[in-house]
Formats: C-alpha cells, sequence, structure tokens
C-alpha cells in the first residue's frame, strides 16, 4: 500500500492506495470531502469502487471471469449449478456431505405456502413475470418475520435456502399463471434444473420426462450468470441491504434492477432484432451494413459488452452448448437461422473484428432460451434465477463487512436561495 498525492486550491492531500489480489488498484478517497470540501463526480459510478469483495474477479481486457478464484470454463464443464450456488453463497466447494446435505435442503424448501399461492391469481393475466417474481419475492418477508435478522448467522443461513429453493417455484408459477395452466408442484426426484423444467413444463394430465441435453444447458446457463461483480443489480441488493433490510426485499429490489432493458432484458432485444431481421426477408447484409454506419440509430443487439474488450468467456461456452442444444432438439426456427447467420457473418466481418464487437453471452442465451421453448417475457426471469447465487453472496457479504448504509454524495445544480410568492402574486 502507498500514497498518492492531490493538490487541491494549493493544498496537497495525500490519499492511500490499494491493490487487490489480482493488481487493481485503487485510490482511498475516504478523507477528501472532510480534509478538502470536494467530493469526486462520477456518473454511473463506472470509476468508483463500492466495496472490496472477494466472489468474483473479472478482467475484461483478457476476458477472465472467475468465481472464488475458479475459473468459469472449469465451472461450466465439471461443476453444477446447485455446487456453484453453494461456492458463492458459503466461500468455498462442498465435501461430498456437504453437497448431499444442501441438495436436500433445496429440494426439501422448494415448496411455496398455499397461501401465498393465491397471490398470483390477484396479477391480470398480462402481467410481466418479472412483476410477479419481484412482488411474490418480497412477499416471502410476510411468512418469515421472526426469522430475517441479516445479523443472525443462523437466520441468514436457513433464507439462503429458502430463497435459492423457492425461487425457482415461484419463477414457474408465475409462467404458468401467464399462460393460464395449472401449477405444478416440485418434484423431489428430480435435479434443481429438472424440477424447474417440469414446473415449467410438464402437465398435471400426463408424464414429463427431462430430456438430460436440456438439463444440462439450463444448468451451464444458470453457472454462467450466477454472479458477474458490481453490476447495476448487483450494487442495488448491496444497497439495499446496507439499510439492513431482510435477504427477501434486497433480492426483490435486484430483480427489479435487472428488469431494465439495459441489463437483464439485453438477450430479449437480441431475439427482438432478429425478428426485425427476418421480417425484413432475412436480409443480413443489410443490417450488418446499418450496423457499420455511424449515422444510422441500428445497432446489432448481442455483440461486445461493457466491460469485456475481448471475448465474453461465457460466450464461447454457450456457442458450443448451443450447437448442442440446437442439434438434439432439432429446432426448426427462423429465427434460429437468422441468428447462425448473423454470428457467421459478424465473426468474419473486419470492422467487428477491429472493435471486438463479438457475440456475448445474451446473444447465445436468447437463442437457447428460445430453442428450449421458455417464452421471450421469461428471459429476464431465468436470468434472475442465475444471478440469485451471486446476489445472496453479495449481500452477506456487505453485511458480514459492516458497511455503512449506502449514500452517495450529489453536486447540486439548482436555483440559489429564493423567497416564496404567494399564489395570488404569481
Amino acid at each position: 500500500m502507498g500514497t498518492a498525492t492531490i493538490n487541491l486550491d494549493g493544498n496537497a492531500l495525500e490519499l492511500e492506495t490499494v491493490e487487490g489480489s489480482e493488481g487493481e488498484k485503487a485510490l482511498d478517497i475516504k478523507p477528501l470531502r472532510k480534509q478538502t470540501g470536494y467530493i469526486t463526480l462520477d456518473p454511473g459510478y463506472l470509476n468508483t469502487g463500492s466495496c472490496k469483495s472477494d466472489i468474483t474477479f473479472i478482467n475484461g481486457e483478457k476476458g477472465i471471469l472467475r468465481y472464488r478464484g475458479y475459473p468459469i470454463e472449469q465451472l461450466a464443464e465439471q461443476s453444477s449449478f446447485s455446487e456453484v450456488s453453494y461456492l458463492l453463497t458459503e466461500g468455498k466447494l462442498p465435501t461430498k456431505s456437504e453437497a448431499e446435505e444442501f441438495e436436500h435442503l433445496l429440494t426439501r424448501h422448494s415448496l411455496v405456502h398455499e397461501d401465498l399461492k393465491r397471490m398470483f391469481q390477484a396479477f391480470p393475466p398480462n402481467a410481466h413475470p418479472m412483476a410477479i417474481l419481484s412482488s411474490v419475492c418480497c412477499a416471502l418477508s410476510t411468512f418469515y418475520q421472526d426469522q430475517y435478522d441479516p445479523l443472525n448467522p443462523e437466520q441468514v443461513k436457513i433464507n439462503t435456502i429458502r430463497m435459492l429453493a423457492k425461487l425457482p417455484t415461484i419463477a414457474a408459477y408465475s409462467y404458468k399463471q401467464s399462460m393460464g395452466q395449472a401449477f405444478i408442484y416440485p418434484d423431489n426426484k428430480l435435479s434443481y434444473c429438472g424440477r424447474l423444467l417440469k414446473m415449467l413444463f410438464g402437465y398435471r394430465t400426463e408424464q414429463y420426462e427431462v430430456d438430460e441435453d436440456v438439463e444440462k444447458a439450463l444448468d451451464k446457463l444458470l453457472i454462467l450468470h450466477a454472479d458477474h461483480e458490481q453490476n447495476c443489480s448487483t450494487t442495488t441488493v448491496r444497497i439495499v441491504g446496507s439499510s439492513q433490510a431482510n435477504l427477501f426485499a434486497s433480492i426483490s429490489a435486484g430483480i427489479c434492477a435487472l428488469w431494465g432493458p439495459l441489463h437483464g432484458g439485453a438477450n430479449q432485444k437480441v431475439l427482438e432484432m432478429l425478428d426485425t431481421i427476418h421480417q425484413d426477408g432475412d436480409d443480413i447484409d443489410k443490417y450488418v451494413a446499418l450496423a457499420h454506419d455511424k449515422s444510422s440509430n441500428f445497432r446489432l443487439m448481442g455483440f461486445g459488452h461493457r466491460v469485456y474488450k475481448n471475448f465474453d468467456p461465457r460466450a464461447k461456452i454457450l456457442g458450443e452448448a448451443c450447437e448442442t442444444v440446437l442439434k438434439k432438439l432439432k429446432v426448426n426456427d427462423p429465427l434460429l437461422n437468422v441468428a447462425r447467420k448473423l454470428e457467421e457473418r459478424a465473426l468474419s466481418d473486419d470492422y467487428f473484428k477491429q472493435r471486438n464487437l463479438y457475440p456475448n453471452v445474451d446473444f447465445y442465451s436468447g437463442i437457447i432460451y428460445r430453442a428450449l421453448g421458455i417464452p421471450t417475457n421469461m428471459f429476464t426471469v431465468m436470468f434472475a434465477l442465475g444471478r440469485l447465487p451471486g446476489w445472496i453472496a453479495q449481500w452477506k457479504e456487505s453485511s458480514a463487512h459492516g458497511t455503512p448504509i449506502g449514500r452517495p454524495r450529489q453536486v447540486y445544480t439548482g436555483p440559489n436561495t429564493r423567497d416564496y410568492v404567494p399564489m395570488a402574486k404569481r
């Protein structure tokens, strides 16, 4: 740890420097306002570190993503979503007995209270599943009012299990409600992803067989979305949690942040773009040319990433999974055909290669979700299910570190002092 000197109004201020375990460098500006009266102005917090964290590491220039030090490539290939959830929320990979106990708890807590099920009937048939997901998630707080103290480790532990176990059930019920179909209870004989698939696509009138390849693809999708450092929704969860709000309320807030089209809704935008191209005669060259044209408002959705200045490591993994799923399901979907042609065209285009505009995780996840039969308005819900263990881990870390309540400063630009004018004189 060293120091850096800032000169303000003729006075020198020494600030300590901080270096992370992967060489990331930061200035500790806590004394800045107290000693100088200045604050930093950083819209969007693009250059501001809000915390120290030992959960996820990203190097956008090199295309690196690691959970607790483990490369995403190894976890996606060798692990399971349940195990990754344990890794993120507990801080280590589980032993065999710990993994079995964790799976058992996730299975036994997957049911939701029967009274909570009535809440779904209060929503209109066309209600967006994300609105339902957020509302019902927050409503869980009312069923465990004596057990959601964020400073009580045992209560945090059981609510972590409840949250991970019940959110897939809530998500599936929100989908079934929108379809006017009967709810399917979680099947305790199935895996985490197997239960979710059956609750989404099963019917009470017939047997449902879980396709092993589909199950693996869904498991991989959830792993790849499990955490992504201090993004919009994760920051929301941490800030809400900094007020000592309970886990259910904090996750509900994260779901609302993820709902935005600039965040979790990006894969939905990819499918909308593909539909636009298809409706225009599948003219790939036309839209690639529009993407080249700086005067055009059109941009290819699902290409490039705000963090990754190289290939998104998650996209590499999903690209291979996408091929497996499409071949196995023998899907003949015109939008998926457009997607494949667009991917091939963009990967061979110098304009995109020079700007590192490669397909990102949203491009492939939208394609896979569509191939699995998941409707477009459920894409962000699936994203939320994947991101859940990361949100929980970040919430727990923030609470454990005693993070001060989130309270950013501002630079006021409004009117100076002025006297009130009675209405009769205005």
